[in-house]
């Protein structure tokens, strides 16, 4: 039940196995709650993703958002409304060139994504693996994603933002183990919620994390709680930035260790039905 402190409260959830269900979409339940409680009982909320907003467009139609949204595990911040970027953490101009080097060194690839006066772009070198493949085809049919080609990464002039691997987990811990201690850049490394043993390692900024883009919607909007739902990994951050956290029942099992409070699953709208029962205006 809603009380006091939740007057000016922010609420912040994931979206890949948290807010939507196993199509990658959001239910009409959870479109229909969570509408309810933004127009009717003042709910402040918004998504924090792995994502662009390439994807996030189409998949967050349903709801009527009004806050800036975190993207990219807070690389990027969007503003739906003015349909503009609030914040771009950009990185050091050398990472093209070393993840190019890398690359060729391991047989492996990735996706980089660039940006450019308000506009992002997506370069890859080789789609070398399924993997690489079904991302690309997913986001460039279902999402209408474009996507470049390039000899090498360093001959794109537009500054890089993000690089994302997607592999076997044994094949991806090289490249983790090669820029772990390097000061410039984050890294989340997690296991892919759709698929059985396929693994993500993005590569960006370290000005960025979920951590640092709930700080900067919460003082930018002028919050005084925070209210976290997560389900893997790379949610860590978010939570550190969280006054409550939550998780629903299908979360790895390190993050039900590190959350105040467990919900059902991502399948059964756990997300709306929890904050519809605490925040509508009947409780």
């Amino acid at each position: 039940m809603a009380n006091a402190k939740d007057k000016n409260t922010l609420v912040v959830s994931d979206l890949d196995g948290t807010l939507l269900n196993s199509e990658a979409e959001i239910s009409w339940v959870t479109s229909f709650k969570l509408n309810n409680l933004i127009e009717e009982s003042g709910l402040f909320f918004t998504v924090a993703t792995a994502r662009t907003w390439a994807s996030c467009k189409k998949i967050l139609a349903p709801l009527r958002l009004r806050l800036p949204i975190i993207l990219m595990n807070g690389v990027l911040i969007y503003d739906p409304k003015l349909n503009q970027y609030d914040l771009v953490n950009r990185l050091d101009g050398g990472m093209k060139l070393r993840i190019d080097r890398l690359c060729t060194a391991l047989g492996i690839e990735c996706f980089m994504y660039t940006i450019y006066k308000n506009e992002m772009s997506t370069f890859y070198r080789k789609l070398n693996t399924q993997a690489m493949k079904d991302f690309f085809e997913e986001r460039k049919n279902k999402y209408y994603k474009s996507f470049a080609q390039t000899d090498h990464f360093d001959r794109i002039n537009s500054d890089a933002i993000y690089f994302t691997f997607i592999d076997k987990k044994e094949k991806l811990q090289k490249v983790y183990d090669t820029f772990k201690y390097n000061p410039e850049v984050s890294m989340t490394f997690y296991e892919d919620v759709y698929s059985e043993d396929l693994w993500y390692l993005e590569i960006f900024s370290s000005s960025a994390s979920k951590k640092n883009g709930v700080k900067f919607v919460k003082d930018y909007c002028g919050f005084d709680r925070v209210i976290g739902f997560g389900d893997n990994l790379n949610d860590i951050p978010m939570f550190d930035a969280c006054d409550e956290k939550v998780c629903v029942s299908n979360a790895c099992e390190e993050i039900k260790e590190y959350c105040d409070r467990m919900i059902g699953k991502n399948t059964e709208d756990a997300v709306a039905n929890y904050l519809y029962e605490r925040f509508g205006k009947d409780n």
